[in-house]
């Protein structure tokens, strides 16, 4: 298990010394201007946008994972099994479990490429189709909701935000549709 080193910081003679944990944004400190204002407010409205849909997916006895690959399977149909893992950084053991799971009840079929049969192709069912529909219309509820009081100024801003948060050193394939490098391959914007 990881360790963490922590130091007591510096105090000098004038105001209570403040810990990592209480440190406000804009503060300095042993370990820099911590933005404790935006971590918390990403860790929440992330909690609450998959929320939404963990809700529906426990239904059916889903998770997460089971989302992710669905989603990502519906979006880019012909997906390969190969690039799905580049997407979701997972293990290959990992996205086996769940991708039969989704496969044997119906969400979503594998065909072998044209060219090389060994290459498994994902394509979403109208069975997933629907589940990915309800998933995300209760995620753009809850985007629509968000952006109702901002201008589009602002709503590019939060995607512009979105955007620069994305590790783009080691870009897949699918991202580099997402960023807009095949716009012809996309069924909508990000």
């Amino acid at each position: 298990m990881a360790d963490i080193n922590y130091k007591t910081p510096h105090r000098s003679g004038s105001g209570p010394a403040r810990s990592p944990t209480t440190q406000r944004a804009g503060e300095g400190g042993a370990a820099g201007d911590l933005r404790w204002d935006i971590i918390e407010l990403l860790f929440f409205a992330y909690r609450d946008f998959v929320g939404d849909a963990d809700a529906v997916l426990a239904e059916f006895g889903f998770g997460r994972a089971h989302h992710r690959v669905i989603h990502f399977v519906h979006r880019y149909p012909g997906l390969k099994v190969a690039d799905l893992l580049d997407v979701l950084r997972i293990t290959k053991q990992s996205l086996g479990r769940v991708l039969k799971q989704l496969v044997d009840e119906g969400y979503i079929v594998q065909k072998a490429g044209d060219s090389d049969k060994r290459q498994r192709l994902l394509f979403a069912t109208a069975k997933g189709e629907a589940l990915v529909g309800k998933l995300a219309g209760l995620q753009t509820d809850r985007i629509n909701h968000a952006l109702s009081e901002m201008s589009v100024g602002d709503a590019e801003t939060v995607r512009r935000f979105l955007r620069n948060m994305i590790d783009l050193r080691e870009p897949d394939k699918v991202l580099q549709i997402i960023m807009g490098g095949d716009k012809g391959a996309t069924r909508g914007t990000v």
